[in-house]
């Protein structure tokens, strides 16, 4: 199981009231909703192996010279280009990491990666090793691009909510989009933009438009040679977009796809059945109010291990 921690994290905060605070008065909701979530997980799942994957760099320099406006609106200083992340939940991520530490809970990130591109090549490391399946955990769209029946990589979408979350394979994505893989989704979406990542797209062509278009030409790269093409049966609108949008589409890909090489050194990341300082983790617990989401993970580890 793989994580997309920031994801999680975030959900949690904007989904927990921030009544929920420290003795020393720390709002902890995302701390608390986070470990609720991978105990919620844990149980519903079992995992033997599990990994929390983390954005070391959330926007990344060989995407921003690819697209500039990839996610800049949401840079709060554009001279460290840092994120925009709200004041109550900034001091509540080293919490988070901390709190893994203890648990025993494998994280991983890579320098000048963001946490999808951890995922992507753990995912692809556990397909080459022909070791079974991945459940990717995500409230991200970006990631249905690694669903892979063959592979056995499905996609946990928690975006309506944990409780809710939906199980995105290749049936799933064909019925919900009109594309029957995770790659045709990517290429998809590249057609189709994402204003909440800076992504414009194709002027004109939508998310519907984009998967007639790919289902009937087979790939991105076959539908640009179509519409290079004036003896294609392309309408002439549809060329002209495809045409007049050619450098974003010849850029945009590196942006939309997950990277399956980043460097990321060998892992253990074998889920414990107990925390390896239990002492050190329920001081923790009670320093910062966790106690019962901490001890939910706790049970949670010792079942699946079962």
């Amino acid at each position: 199981m793989l994580l997309d921690a920031a994801s999680l994290y975030f959900r949690s905060f904007h989904g927990v009231p921030d009544t929920f605070t420290a003795p020393d008065g720390t709002v902890v909701n995302a701390v608390r909703g986070f470990l609720d979530s991978v105990a919620y997980l844990v149980t519903m799942r079992g995992p033997r192996r599990l990994v929390a994957c983390w954005d070391e760099d959330w926007r990344p320099a060989f995407r921003v010279e690819a697209i500039p406006s990839y996610k800049a609106h949401r840079v709060a200083n554009p001279r460290t280009n840092e994120e925009e992340v709200p004041d109550l939940l900034t001091p509540q991520v080293p919490l988070i990491i901390e709190a893994l530490s203890l648990l025993g809970i494998c994280r991983a990130g890579a320098a000048g990666y963001e946490a999808d591109d951890v995922i992507g090549t753990l995912t692809a490391r556990q397909v080459a090793g022909g070791q079974g399946l991945v459940d990717v955990v995500t409230g991200d769209r970006d990631l249905f691009q690694l669903a892979d029946d063959a592979a056995r990589v499905r996609v946990l979408y928690v975006g309506r909510g944990l409780r809710r979350l939906e199980i995105v394979d290749q049936e799933w994505l064909s019925g919900k989009y009109g594309v029957g893989t995770g790659p045709m989704y990517a290429e998809m979406a590249t057609l189709r933009g994402d204003p909440s990542d800076g992504l414009p797209g194709v002027a004109g062509i939508g998310e519907k438009t984009a998967a007639g278009m790919l289902n009937r030409f087979g790939t991105l790269t076959a539908l640009r040679a179509a519409a290079a093409d004036p003896a294609s049966d392309l309408s002439p609108g549809q060329r002209k977009k495809i045409v007049e949008a050619s450098d974003y589409l010849d850029a945009a890909p590196a942006v939309v796809t997950v990277a399956p090489d980043a460097p990321i050194p060998g892992l253990d990341d074998t889920l414990p059945d107990t925390p390896p300082d239990h002492d050190a983790l329920m001081a923790f617990a009670e320093q910062w109010g966790v106690s019962s989401s901490v001890s939910r993970v706790v049970q949670a580890m010792t079942k699946a291990a079962r």
